[in-house]
């Protein structure tokens, strides 16, 4: 039998032993349960990390522009030439005009403030994914001219509003036209989205006809809207083509109003490694004391093993595989419950939210209202990986003091 082949069963022999001294044996499970502890709580935040991240891209960067060029102090008389030279952007992938209005939507004595987005639904369909959360009766009463307005189904609840309900939209006046009332409004209530978020409570969509017209555009627009291949290239790529202009232009990007949820979800999970490694770092110790443990109370068998001419080495890979052993078990533990928790995550705390009568998410703080997980294999693999190479590592010291060991000072 080769060196390795013998390591290893004695490693695994000691790992057994154990339980008869139920004191190491103790020390030996409660290291299992923090090693897997550590894997399960980082798989089941990086799992939610991930779920924000495609909630981010998928539901919120869906509505929210990638890129946008708005104007500043007079409407852009030709977008479509505007729209025409942006497309020369490789990045760039469709277009499509918009108008802006800011007012307090009124019914009865409720006022509500909100930004009434005016879009052509044919060019808009191209930009955004805001069809996707409406029904096809109220995305297609945008085309119509008789003032539709299409709001978030938490914002037309708490209106009281329902389909058909005409609502009064108070816009402030320009500034040449002085000192008056806000201009009223009316729209008529044709359909409600459902986003799931902060969205819903500030933003509705109208024609873009009427948008202008309450503008006093005339022909003009707003604003452009522009939907990029590769969302990170927005500030860069609407830098290149606003400057080019004529027109006198904000330049905006989604990294301004909503870049910092992406920083934060980067930060979290870098802290959530950190936080790994310090919790497998407080488990390897009781893997460190249960080894030491465990050499001290087979110095015996080790001097007999040893005059039998059993080599330093192998006595040290037999008590790193023991050490290696107790951290797999953690490892594969921590990620078998992990992956489950995190594939179930977001139905167990709706279930919970239910059951408790709370709210986790508050859709008026987050983007979105619930908690999203999507549960990742190279997530599972690379924390299980480094739990196992520092339990690893903490096993070193402990098999290294039992190889040193002298058969005829123990025996004695």
């Amino acid at each position: 039998m080769n060196q390795f082949a013998l390591a290893w069963q004695l490693g695994w022999r000691f790992l057994r032993a154990r339980n008869n001294n139920q004191f190491i044996s103790f020390i030996s499970l409660s290291s299992i349960v923090g090693v897997a502890l550590g894997v399960l709580v980082l798989i089941v935040v990086l799992s939610a990390m991930n779920g924000f991240e495609r909630e981010l891209k998928q539901r919120l960067l869906a509505v929210v522009p990638h890129a946008e060029l708005v104007a500043v102090d007079s409407p852009i008389p030709d977008w479509r030439a505007m729209a025409a030279d942006a497309e020369q952007e490789d990045s760039v992938v469709a277009t499509a005009p918009f108008t802006l209005v800011n007012g307090l939507l009124m019914k009865g004595e409720t006022l509500k403030g909100i930004s009434v987005r005016g879009i052509d639904p044919e060019l808009e369909s191209k930009v955004s994914a805001a069809s996707d959360y409406m029904s096809d009766e109220a995305w297609r009463s945008l085309a119509t001219d008789n003032r539709p307005l299409v709001l978030g189904k938490v914002l037309a609840k708490e209106l009281g509003l329902e389909l058909g309900d005409k609502v009064t939209l108070l816009v402030p006046r320009a500034l040449h036209e002085g000192r008056r009332p806000p201009k009223r409004e009316v729209f008529t209530l044709t359909g409600v989205f459902d986003l799931g978020g902060e969205i819903d409570r500030t933003t509705a969509f109208t024609n873009l006809g009427s948008a202008s017209t309450i503008r006093q555009f005339g022909d003009g627009v707003g604003g452009v809207r522009l939907a990029l291949a590769d969302v990170f290239d927005a500030p860069s790529t609407v830098r290149r083509i606003g400057y080019r202009q004529d027109h006198y232009l904000y330049l905006n990007d989604w990294t301004r109003t909503q870049g910092h949820l992406y920083s934060d979800i980067q930060l979290i999970r870098m802290l959530m490694y950190v936080v790994l490694v310090l919790m497998v770092a407080v488990a390897s110790f009781n893997i460190i004391c249960s080894l030491v443990m465990s050499v001290r109370d087979k110095r015996s068998e080790i001097a007999i093993l040893r005059t039998m001419g059993l080599g330093r080495k192998a006595v040290l890979l037999a008590f790193v595989i023991q050490g290696a052993l107790t951290g797999l078990t953690g490892c594969l533990i921590g990620a078998v419950l992990g992956s489950a928790l995190a594939w179930r995550l977001s139905s167990l705390l709706a279930y919970l939210e239910q059951l408790f009568g709370i709210t986790i998410l508050s859709g008026e703080v987050y983007f979105i209202d619930f908690l999203p997980s999507e549960l990742i294999l190279s997530d599972v693999l690379t924390v299980s990986a480094i739990a196992f190479v520092v339990t690893l590592i903490a096993s070193l010291y402990p098999a290294w003091q039992a190889a040193k060991q002298e058969p005829a000072r123990a025996l004695n």
